[in-house]
């Protein structure tokens, strides 16, 4: 019976033996999920352990893994999941401890984060992945999760209820996949900052991909190469100088000797359009003197000195522009100024439009003018140019207003230095840009335009009284004699010179507002070289159905009149002219506002509103 059972045993041991020899597809899936997340620096330095015991208390049932505050990752030991799959719960965990979500600490009673907490947390961390990617996450995760932080969404969440999507959104299904412990007595090793260690080594990584994305790195190695000096001018700026740090990261320098040769680019150039800056690498200069470069160009692209120019000479609007950036770059003692720029005390404190002033009489001075491009061409490009690496940029005045202005607020927090007044004028404009012209123009008409008042009488049955035959109902019109007084004029220019598409923008704009102000009509004319008087027209005609007459040339003065000598037009309603500014001397003896294209002038001094299309 003995030996009998001494068989059995040995023959149970062998069968153990084979079993155990037999690969097991759920620890191998899970290794190579942790090998995914331990490729990732920022998550390798969280140093964490992993429980895989089957009996463990912690480890969750309907889950995959769940974190406790002693650095313990809970894994269910049976689960199948992919490596893709794991990799992404891991990951989850790990951002768990280093989101500080479960902090280490020796209090012996700790109260469990609620539902909201842990829905909040967990939200947190899966909206971090998506931008973070590692592995994959399951199928059935939501594709966005809303913004805010831990805090802001558990308390909109404690008063409107959880969204069933991001009720169960963590690694653990309807169970907790964080659980706060106290540290562990048995261990005399000081308590762990996972927080600050995840966020060192995020700093390092996000760096590291940063340098190899911009070639300071190399790809396959990783090994740091050798800086040329407009790159370490640039890296400063980003890491030392908060004013420009902001515009300095969004930019590009293109150094292309061909590229600078075929443009004419002696020294370096701007285009506001593309993002980039272009310089001739060539050309030798001191990491001062880069410094001082790549400043003046990026305060060109900023300050949108391209697109302020309008009407003015282009070289001469950009040489003004150098003599006041270069005057507050030497004033701010960036860098170090290269000899030949331009620069001229006598000129502080006055803007680039002064400046442009006085340079356009002094044709012998103009003779000897140079930017950083070149002898007698701007270094203030429109267009970008092309080249290999060239790319689309979207947003730029948000993107120059938000990086100027961050900058300067950064600039006086830190209390880096005092800025010239012209600078620091220019800043504050920027951030409170002018009020868009359609928003303008509805003021305008709120001002100006009377709105009729409405009457309700029982004499006129309501619309709604058919439904109701029992119920009187009182009708709502328009009296007769509020009618005439709520309207308005407009001239429209309609001469060779006008295009369709400022047409088009100023009649619907017209129509819009004159319908959302119930005005019943408006009395138009259309002139080119004569008036063309086309009577009262209702709001919903004047961008659709109207036909624009003439096409000449540009007098408006008889139009103007034929709206002052009308006895059928209110002597209080105000004129509307659209024009290109290609029009003779105005003369207008009531209220009136000029709606023109962006960049163009009149030829006289208005004493109306201009509102000026974009």
């Amino acid at each position: 019976m003995k030996a009998a059972t001494g068989k059995k045993g040995a023959a149970g041991k062998r069968g153990a033996a084979k079993k155990g020899d037999k690969p097991d597809p759920a620890a191998e899936a899970f290794a190579a999920g942790l090998a995914l997340v331990k490729r990732n620096p920022a998550f390798a330095a969280v140093e964490a352990d992993f429980c895989r015991q089957g009996k463990c208390a912690a480890t969750p049932a309907g889950g995959l893994a769940a974190v406790d505050s002693n650095g313990v990752v809970h894994v269910h030991p049976t689960k199948r999941a992919r490596p893709e799959d794991w990799a992404w719960t891991l990951a989850h965990c790990l951002l768990h401890l280093g989101f500080g979500h479960v902090p280490a600490a020796k209090d012996r009673l700790r109260e469990q984060p609620d539902r909201y907490d842990l829905a909040a947390r967990c939200t947190v961390v899966n909206r971090f992945l998506l931008t973070f990617p590692v592995g994959s996450p399951p199928g059935d995760a939501p594709e966005t999760y809303p913004g805010g932080d831990e805090e802001l969404l558990a308390a909109r969440w404690r008063r409107d209820g959880i969204p069933a999507a991001y009720l169960h959104c963590g690694t653990a299904g309807e169970h907790p996949d964080q659980v706060l412990t106290t540290w562990r007595a048995w261990d005399n090793t000081a308590v762990p900052d996972w927080e600050t260690a995840f966020a060192h080594a995020l700093t390092r990584s996000v760096s590291a991909a940063m340098d190899v994305a911009g070639g300071r790195r190399d790809r396959v190695t990783g090994e740091r190469l050798p800086q040329r000096p407009w790159d370490r001018a640039l890296n400063w700026f980003v890491s030392s100088y908060p004013l420009l740090g902001g515009i300095a990261a969004g930019l590009t320098v293109v150094a292309d000797a061909e590229l600078a040769r075929a443009q004419d680019i002696s020294v370096a150039a701007v285009s506001s359009a593309a993002g980039e800056i272009y310089i001739n690498p060539l050309r030798t200069f001191t990491d001062e003197q880069w410094r001082f470069i790549l400043a003046h160009e990026m305060l060109h692209a900023a300050l949108r000195h391209g697109e302020r120019r309008g009407m003015r000479d282009p070289l001469l609007f950009n040489v003004a522009a150098d003599f006041v950036v270069n005057g507050w770059l030497v004033e701010m003692r960036v860098g170090e100024m290269p000899e030949g720029l331009l620069y001229d005390p006598a000129l502080k404190d006055l803007s680039v439009e002064e400046v442009y002033d006085r340079i356009a009489t002094d044709l012998r001075r103009r003779r000897r003018l140079a930017t950083l491009r070149g002898k007698g061409v701007g270094d203030i490009l429109g267009d970008p140019l092309p080249h290999a690496a060239s790319r689309p940029y979207a947003d730029l005045d948000d993107f120059y207003r938000r990086g100027l202005v961050q900058g300067f607020d950064l600039h006086q927090y830190g209390e880096r230095g005092l800025l010239p007044a012209g600078l620091v004028q220019e800043i504050r404009a920027l951030a409170h840009p002018p009020v868009p012209w359609d928003a303008r123009l509805a003021r305008w008409f709120d001002e100006y335009v009377p709105r009729p008042e409405p009457v309700r009488s029982y004499a006129r049955p309501a619309r709604r009284q058919a439904s109701t035959p029992d119920i009187p109902r009182a009708g709502r019109y328009f009296p007769q004699e509020e009618v005439p007084r709520c309207t308005f004029g407009v001239v429209l220019d309609t001469s060779g010179s006008m295009n369709s598409t400022l047409l088009g923008k100023a009649l619907g704009a017209i129509a819009s507002y004159a319908e959302a102000r119930d005005v019943p009509a408006a009395r138009v004319v259309f002139c080119d070289a004569a008036a063309y008087d086309a009577g009262y027209v209702p709001p919903v005609e004047i961008a659709g159905r109207v036909r624009v007459r003439g096409r000449g040339g540009t007098v408006l003065q008889p139009g103007i009149d034929l709206l002052h000598r009308a006895g059928d037009f209110p002597a209080s309603a105000p004129v509307l002219v659209i024009t290109d500014g290609w029009c003779d001397t105005l003369r207008i003896r009531r209220e009136h506002a000029f709606l023109i294209p962006q960049g163009a002038s009149l030829p006289f001094t208005p004493k109306g509103p201009v509102f000026r299309l974009t």
